[in-house]
């Protein structure tokens, strides 16, 4: 089972944030730790995050130059595809739509492609991207991401499975076609809607 796999006990739901709650997921206070592979080591003086791909200003930020960009904040609800989900979390970062106008993005792209270390990778759909709750985030709950959670930086869909927000993430491709990411190549689902249980292909 799944709660026992993770630690987890079985919350009762209120009513108030049963609505809130996709089918099939159960309310938890904890952050799982869930990733592939090791956690990779972050040294500031070395570190790059790239914009590219159909792009009319191809970006490559330093840290120092990341963290200088404006932020913004994101209330939003957390699901996993392993069913459970963490409501009330507050993101910090630099917003989608900012990184999008500073590269300026051409027409023709529809997909986008968030690029980790370790060589792993999440693809979504143009129109997920580019809304107003989605994030590259460096802060959870006004405190720095810690390393099992992406620290230095990780990318927030907070309208998609949580394999979308890609931990430490290193660079984001905007694409004429969709590629499939790390985890859609290994049958899980390529919308990933909660509220539609899109965990794994047909």
């Amino acid at each position: 089972m799944v709660f026992r796999s993770l630690g987890l006990k079985r919350p009762k739901v209120a009513p108030e944030l049963a609505e809130r709650t996709p089918p099939g997921q159960y309310l938890t206070e904890r952050w799982p730790v869930l990733h592939y592979g090791s956690i990779p080591s972050f040294n500031p003086a070395t570190w790059d995050f790239r914009v590219f791909g159909l792009v009319d200003r191809p970006l490559r930020f330093t840290w120092d130059e990341f963290i200088a960009l404006p932020r913004t904040t994101v209330h939003a609800d957390m699901h996993c595809v392993t069913r459970w989900s963490k409501l009330d979390n507050d993101w910090e970062g630099v917003s989608a739509r900012h990184i999008m106008e500073l590269a300026g993005v051409q027409p023709d792209a529809k997909f986008v492609l968030f690029h980790s270390d370790g060589g792993y990778t999440a693809n979504i759909p143009m129109e997920a991207f580019d809304d107003e709750d989605v994030l590259f985030a460096v802060k959870h709950n006004g405190e720095e991401l810690t390393p099992e959670h992406g620290y230095p930086l990780r990318s927030v869909i907070p309208k998609r499975y949580a394999w979308k927000s890609a931990k430490w993430i290193r660079g984001v491709e905007f694409m004429r076609e969709d590629r499939l990411g790390f985890w859609e190549k290994y049958g899980y689902n390529n919308n990933a809607d909660p509220w539609q249980e899109e965990r794994f292909a047909e």
